[in-house]
């Protein structure tokens, strides 16, 4: 199959039709493809559209959350089913123009890229949500060193075989390029695209999804750096202070046998040590335990699909519990 364009939805009925017509009218003639719509937890009739619309066209297919989980779950499920050769993600809310389409899998296919982002150069958004952008996107070029001017634009195209050897959960959605690039995926590029106004709805973002980007932009950097060898940083670190506090306890003792008496506990040098020694233990510590947590972590994606249309049954595991 050539495509596989993976849309995460969340209340967006009045969209779905137009831009599954959409999309239809720009891949079918050139192209096998399949349009996977992962309803994350709807609460309007958003699947019942879903049904239909896979009824009348083979190509779409669908996956319901029970709940909300958030776009990365719903991405990550989305990757999981997907068979293309190369994969594009956008959002449902006919903000992303399928008329790209074309473009993009032309960069992965003839270019040779591992992925490619969108730039929306032109956003039709407020001010509220442009200025913490631009302010999220150089954090996250300064520390991912990937010059890309938009980490968080729904529309992406993907090397198939980057989305089978990534993981995304919480809200990593947004570092997805930053992923591939640690995972090994080096040829990662941007190309413009047009950015649409919201036809229908309201947008399901708040500000509070900056701050957990930056949360998150955090958790990535150590878990690339230290995700498989926790030891290396808390062990060092904590060797290191445990180290200074041990010095300061030599210190001491030699200066009250060797060149004045006093007490200890009468210097604050004394329990500056002792805190020293403590803390380095402490996160010696806790370097060896997440050492040990690391090589027997459970499955991070626990979330709960409630139905499927148009993929094949798969085995029941612990993470998901499928109703045909």
């Amino acid at each position: 199959m050539d495509l596989s364009i993976v849309i995460p939805l969340y209340n967006e009925e009045e969209s779905l039709p137009e831009l599954c017509d959409w999309i239809k009218r720009v891949v079918e003639k050139d192209y096998s493809y399949e349009i996977i719509l992962v309803d994350d937890g709807s609460g309007d009739r958003s699947w019942e559209v879903v049904e239909q619309l896979s009824y009348e066209n083979p190509h779409i297919k669908g996956i319901k959350f029970r709940r909300n989980y958030g776009k990365s779950a719903a991405l990550n499920i989305g990757f999981n089913e997907s068979s293309g050769k190369v994969v594009i993600t956008m959002d449902a809310d006919l903000q992303d123009s399928p008329d790209e389409i074309p473009e993009l899998y032309r960069m992965i296919i003839e270019d040779q890229y591992d992925l490619v982002s969108g730039w929306k150069k032109q956003r039709h958004d407020p001010i509220t949500k442009r200025i913490p952008s631009k302010i999220f996107n150089r954090t996250t070029r300064i520390m991912s060193g990937l010059k890309l001017h938009d980490f968080n634009c729904g529309l992406k195209a993907y090397r198939k075989e980057v989305i089978k050897s990534i993981e995304i959960y919480g809200e990593m959605h947004r570092y997805i390029p930053v992923i591939a690039k640690w995972a090994g995926f080096g040829k990662i590029t941007e190309k413009v695209v047009q950015h649409r106004k919201r036809k229908y709805g309201v947008t399901k973002f708040g500000l509070d999804r900056f701050i957990k980007g930056y949360l998150d932009l955090i958790s990535i950097h150590f878990i690339s750096k230290f995700g498989k060898r926790p030891m290396h940083l808390f062990g060092a670190l904590g060797s290191f202070i445990f180290l200074i506090g041990f010095a300061i306890a030599v210190y001491l003792a030699y200066a009250k046998f060797f060149l004045e008496e006093y007490r200890m506990t009468e210097r604050p040098l004394f329990y500056f040590g002792l805190l020293a020694m403590i803390i380095g233990t402490q996160l010696f510590l806790a370097g060896f335990l997440a050492e040990l947590i690391s090589r027997t972590s459970a499955e991070r994606n626990n979330y709960l699909i409630q139905k499927k249309i148009g993929l094949k049954k798969r085995e029941k595991s612990k993470a998901e519990h499928v109703e045909q």
